[in-house]
């Protein structure tokens, strides 16, 4: 028989933790104690340590209890239990079987809602694991009936729910006398400062300044959401991808005009801690220059004029998308005489290179016969026509004008008596005229175009009519009506 030459190999077993036990053999009781401080205020952090610093100390001067862990939640609020992260952990250790017993100052530091404080009771217990509540002197496990415990609980969510109404009642009051709550952490252009007020970064202003301008003069958000991100100009967050919501998020907020609205959203209840929006459960607040402006008050209300006007016009012609259409400004002014379908942008191909080419929508979609007499009308043409159009009314505004103060006047007038469903279509004549008024007279360097300006085409006109190749007929905001030669 052959010898076995192999080395021995010792692999070492370590011998499993086992619960201490005292001079006699008895294994010690495993004890943890829970503290929280409800706000990280000074005072509050004090009272924290030294909860932790007295558990530390009575759980080591027992020889018959063994210290597990002293669990800790700061700054949060007794009535809901999913976000205390140490009360959670604590309780997953009693379900491994590594506690006997948790020592607590009062039933409203281990919870201030009933319902939890009984769950959380029932099932300790149900693991043979008591909860001793110093204050008010009671342990779970020699408490026969949950009565009593459910009383203190009851006391301890009432006072919780009172001091909840307290303090809403004081953060109101400060509301109705104009003092506000700021919240600028995702505010382009604000921080800040020491004394509690926002501080304007001029760097960022510029930008709130150029959003606010652009829209006011006609792009859509869209464009410049696209702008700003082939820029690479950072947001707040300092991402430099921008899209039509970040740019709304901006044109809509009452902050860049130094104003502020208290109380936009609510808490539903002081137990769940649930915010909504305030859509009128709640009064709100509105106080006007409550912090320096970024914009000045005719630009915000020129931009307030646009939105509705934007507004009411996609509802008016885009109901079933709700939005603002703006890739081809003439696919919402552009119509044909014969049929009153709007004209569509199509490309053609002529002698190798791609030429734009508006045609009715009826014949380009439907079928040809539909509308036969619809001319065909090449874009650079078209835009020529509309680049004369617009510098005879830019150089002579005076008609143009008055006629849009008299529609705008008549119209107002007619709102009183007209029907509900005729009310949005008179609403969105009166704002376009007064944004054309607004224009002419905010003082602005008006010069003529040299190119084919979407933002001015809007402003000025309301309907261009195609009547044939060679001509289209424009009526201007206000009413004013042209014919003029396409070549």
């Amino acid at each position: 028989m052959s010898a076995n030459n192999s080395k021995k190999t010792i692999t070492i077993i370590p011998a499993k933790k086992t619960q201490q036990s005292d001079d006699e053999g008895r294994p010690k009781t495993r004890v943890a104690a829970y503290c929280r401080v409800s706000t990280a205020h000074d005072n509050q952090i004090n009272s924290y340590q030294t909860q932790i610093t007295y558990y530390t100390d009575l759980i080591a001067s027992n020889p018959d209890w063994e210290l597990v862990g002293i669990f800790a939640d700061e700054g949060l609020s007794g009535t809901q239990l999913l976000h205390r992260a140490e009360m959670n952990r604590m309780l997953a250790k009693c379900h491994e079987g590594k506690i006997d017993l948790i020592l607590c100052k009062s039933i409203s530091r281990f919870a201030r809602n009933t319902v939890d404080l009984l769950d959380i009771v029932r099932d300790l217990k149900s693991l043979g694991i008591g909860v001793r509540f110093e204050k008010e002197n009671i342990d779970t496990l020699n408490v026969d009936s949950e009565f009593i415990i459910s009383l203190y609980a009851s006391f301890a969510q009432a006072e919780s729910e009172s001091i909840s109404q307290n303090i809403l009642w004081g953060i109101r009051k400060k509301f109705a006398e104009g003092k506000v709550l700021y919240n600028m952490h995702n505010t382009l252009g604000y921080r800040m400062g020491e004394d509690g007020i926002p501080v304007i970064i001029e760097e960022e202003a510029r930008i709130v300044r150029r959003i606010f301008a652009a829209f006011a003069d006609g792009a859509s958000m869209k464009q410049i959401a696209k702008e700003l991100t082939e820029e690479k100009i950072p947001r707040r967050d300092g991402v430099t991808v921008w899209n039509r919501g970040n740019v709304f998020s901006i044109l809509k907020s009452e902050k860049y005009v130094g104003d502020a609205i208290s109380q936009k959203s609510y808490t539903v209840d002081c137990l769940s801690h649930r915010r909504a929006e305030n859509h009128g459960q709640r009064p709100k607040y509105y106080i006007q220059n409550a912090h320096e402006a970024i914009i000045d008050r005719e630009t915000w209300d020129r931009v307030r004029l646009e939105l509705a006007r934007r507004s009411l016009k996609a509802r008016r012609h885009h109901p079933e998308k709700g939005s603002y259409r703006t890739k081809y400004l003439l696919n919402d002014l552009l119509f044909c005489p014969f049929c009153g379908a709007n004209y569509k942008r199509t490309i053609w191909k002529i002698g190798g290179r791609s030429v734009g080419v508006w045609r009715c929508g009826t014949r380009m979609e439907l079928n040809p016969k539909k509308c036969p007499d619809s001319p065909s009308i090449h874009e650079d043409v078209l835009h020529r026509a509309l680049i004369r159009a617009a510098n005879r009314v830019l150089s002579d505004p005076e008609e143009l004008l008055l006629r849009a103060a008299e529609e705008r006047d008549a119209l107002s007038d007619k709102i009183s008596v007209s029907k509900e469903s005729e009310i949005d279509d008179l609403r969105l004549k009166i704002c376009e005229d007064a944004a054309l008024l607004d224009f002419f007279n905010s003082g602005e360097e008006i010069r003529p175009l040299t190119h084919f300006d979407d933002r001015m085409i809007r402003r000025l006109m309301e309907r261009i009519e195609v009547c044939g190749k060679h001509e289209i007929r424009i009526i201007f905001r206000g009413g004013m009506e042209e014919k003029v030669e396409v070549e």
